[in-house]
């Protein structure tokens, strides 16, 4: 079991952000938090958790006291011995205080939003740090003895690929063991979709990701999923867990959980949330809607879907529900050692192989 905390409030609004999130206010950030407490207090039943990731939002946006309330409310958790605890940051909202009460509450796992170390294209995201503050913030975690730092990094923002050559080279001297790649994305309901924002061409975009898969992997980072590079047993349990499609606690605005094959979403409304009516839809996934599910997260994995477990979860065989022999005569997909997965040639077209038989 893992859990997922969300908290919304942020100090700017990014311009590409389509997370549930609103600027911060000391009178919404109070509310909110009795009523992330009451939430917990009613929806979690004290089973064993692997791992805690509290996200948003701006989590770190929070004030000292606040954040140490926030972490007060994770006490509540039946955690285990060796669980990763997880929490995102963005750079400049992280002071030495705030590191220091995160290592005071037991946190092992930072993730700082950094996206990119260019400050032309960190004004267009409306990011409001510098190249140098991710270093000094880095730095300062690892005085801390807080060492498992992960970064987040948005590629085809522009079409210079040496913006992306220069960002992978400085994500490299940092020396930390994860990070997260993504494409640009523009997502509804944000200022880039608003505003009319496009795409690059998708040649390039593609000549970006194959330059930072063949440059991580040959700095001896872990290709471990579609957008996830990490060092050796740094691979993040919590996001494993969503990708092995297992079950979940998601608490807070817009928070989605998955228990006994439900799927809850809280509610995005803050007035209704504040108000103690967390829940907005629940429902019941069939065997089929599991069975989809299942594959599709498992083959985001560059291990893929393993099919002993598959049977044992479903008994029967995934050949028996679709027909996937052409793709592995194409070797689209491939079968090897009880795994089926995609081959790092396609993994970046995974999205089309799986409409093929899903």
């Amino acid at each position: 079991m893992t859990i997922y905390i969300h908290i919304p409030f942020c100090k700017t609004i990014c311009t590409y952000c389509d997370f549930p999130k609103l600027l911060y206010n000391k009178k919404f950030s109070t509310l909110y938090l009795n009523a992330l407490e009451q939430e917990i207090k009613e929806r979690y039943h004290h089973e064993e958790v692997s791992s805690i990731y509290i996200g948003g939002g701006t989590p770190t946006s929070l004030t000292y006291d606040e954040l140490k309330r926030l972490l007060e409310l994770t006490k509540t958790f039946n955690k285990k011995q060796n669980i990763e605890f997880t929490i995102e940051s963005n750079v400049e909202s992280l002071t030495n205080d705030k590191i220091k009460l995160l290592k005071e509450y037991n946190i092992n796992r930072i993730s700082l939003g950094v996206q990119t170390f260019n400050k032309d294209n960190l004004k267009e995201l409306n990011r409001h740090h510098t190249k140098e503050d991710v270093f000094k913030v880095v730095k300062s975690l690892k005085d801390n003895n807080i060492n498992n730092i992960s970064i987040d990094l948005i590629y085809g923002i522009t079409k210079d690929i040496n913006i992306v050559k220069k960002d992978i080279d400085y994500f490299l001297s940092l020396n930390i063991p994860h990070i997260s790649c993504y494409s640009l994305i523009i997502e509804d309901n944000t200022l880039f979709k608003i505003n009319n924002r496009k795409y690059i061409d998708e040649d390039i975009e593609y000549t970006m990701y194959k330059y930072i898969e063949t440059t991580l992997t040959k700095n001896n980072y872990i290709h471990y999923e579609i957008s996830n590079y990490s060092k050796e047993h740094y691979e993040s349990i919590h996001n494993l867990n969503y990708w092995h499609n297992q079950e979940y606690y998601g608490f807070g605005l817009g928070a989605v959980s998955y228990l006994n094959n439900t799927r809850i979403t809280n509610t995005k409304n803050l007035t209704k949330y504040l108000t103690n009516n967390y829940i907005d839809n629940s429902t019941y996934e069939d065997e089929q809607t599991r069975i989809s599910n299942t594959i599709i997260l498992a083959l985001r994995t560059i291990k893929g879907l393993n099919l002993i477990e598959f049977k044992k979860i479903f008994k029967k065989d995934i050949q028996d529900i679709y027909n996937i022999e052409p793709l592995l005569k194409e070797k689209k997909l491939i079968i090897k050692d009880n795994y089926l997965f995609i081959p790092k040639e396609y993994i970046y077209l995974s999205n089309e192989i799986l409409l093929t038989f899903i």
